[in-house]
């Protein structure tokens, strides 16, 4: 496209000049000049226009001078427009002024044709950078605005009401929440009715962040949650998961899993950790107990791995809690990481508080302990409390 150049001089004789110099350029293409006499004339063009990338302006004209004209062009906030002004040699002055008030370069009297045709390709080339740089600023809002669409997408396919099952809140308290690092995350969680007594329940954590891991999230738990609703073993329900994850994974991902079933009327779980952080209990009388680590790998490596089963008990008013890595590698601003220390000492204070009550006294003292570190990973926690 041409480059559109707004001359502006009370005299006649510039445009003969800048026409016959510029005849080349003019008749290729590259250059389209349009011509004014005074300030007020050139404002109206700009503004019906708009589409001028540079304003080559004498300063002394009648009833606008180029002074009060570069004002007004300016107050358009246009940076792409590029003005260069035009003064007699003895005339420094406004020519310091006009230099102060944002004019991109200037040029004096008699005109230099050859300097002012390397004026104008300097400015061309200041117009592109800045061009470039808009359509890359409006990229990325764009994605901006993309990854706040995706994060709102990836918060409404987790559970958020609770109770999540309400007929079975008189026996067992659920509760979980994921808040990502960024806007979108790779951890998430679900809780999902069995049978008339039994709910699975899973915890998780992608590899890797942004979008690639929001993906794997998503696809990771609608497999687990489509499987384990056949009331399969938890550790069959991983194997199934397992190899069809290893079948679809890009770029090697994976994803840490504790994957348990929940019988409401016994207390008993069955569950499967496929790598994933080991849980704690708080028991009723307020002790602290860690499971054991886990023999399992991260689902999503191995397609031919076989999971193994583990079990547990809630007894009344024992309280299970779940929790990603963001949680216990959270650092303060001395580099020092929350870790399992900082975790057990507050679940050592929590005593008998509800699943809600507990998860956010965790995410508080987490906070509390970053203080204005910012957080580099996605913080989930998950409780689930035995009422009878």
């Amino acid at each position: 496209m041409a480059v559109k150049i707004l001359s502006v001089d009370d005299e006649l004789d510039l445009e003969i000049l800048l026409t016959q110099y510029f005849r080349r350029k003019i008749r290729k293409g590259e250059y389209e000049f349009t011509f004014a006499h005074n300030g007020l004339e050139a404002l109206k063009l700009v503004l019906e226009k708009r589409d001028f990338d540079i304003i080559l302006s004498d300063i002394n004209m009648p009833e606008m001078d180029g002074l009060t004209l570069l004002t007004k062009i300016n107050e358009m906030r246009n940076p792409a427009l590029k003005c260069i002004m035009v003064s007699a040699y003895g005339d420094m002055g406004n020519i310091r002024t006009a230099m102060n008030n944002g004019a991109f370069d200037f040029a004096t009297k008699p005109i230099d044709l050859d300097d002012l045709s390397r004026t104008i390709e300097k400015a061309i080339e200041e117009i592109e950078f800045v061009r470039k740089s808009q359509q890359e600023h409006s990229q990325l809002e764009s994605i901006k605005s993309d990854l706040a669409v995706a994060g709102e997408i990836q918060q409404a396919i987790l559970p958020s009401k609770f109770p999540p099952i309400p007929e079975f809140s008189e026996r067992v308290d659920l509760y979980a929440t994921m808040t990502p690092a960024k806007e979108v995350g790779g951890d998430f969680f679900d809780f999902f009715k069995i049978d008339d007594k039994r709910v699975g329940f899973v915890i998780a954590d992608v590899s890797g962040k942004g979008v690639p891991a929001s993906i794997f999230m998503a696809v990771s738990r609608t497999l687990i949650r489509a499987t384990g609703m056949r009331g399969i073993s938890t550790n069959e329900c991983l194997d199934i998961v397992n190899r069809m994850l290893c079948n679809e994974s890009v770029d090697s991902m994976f994803v840490t899993v504790f994957y348990g079933i929940l019988n409401i009327e016994t207390g008993d779980i069955e569950y499967t950790n496929a790598g994933h952080n080991p849980p704690y209990i708080i028991r009723a009388n307020g002790n602290v107990e860690t499971l054991p680590l886990s023999e399992n790998i991260v689902a999503g490596m191995f397609e031919d791995f076989t999971f193994s089963q583990s079990t547990l008990k809630l007894e009344k008013n024992d309280s299970l809690i779940l929790f990603t890595d963001g949680v216990t590698e959270a650092f303060n601003t001395s580099g020092e990481m929350y870790d399992e220390t900082g975790l057990e000492k507050t679940l050592s204070t929590i005593g008998q508080k509800d699943s809600y009550e507990t998860c956010q006294a965790i995410i508080n003292d987490v906070y509390a302990f970053a203080g204005d570190e910012p957080q580099s990973d996605d913080i989930t926690l998950m409780t689930i409390k035995r009422i009878k």
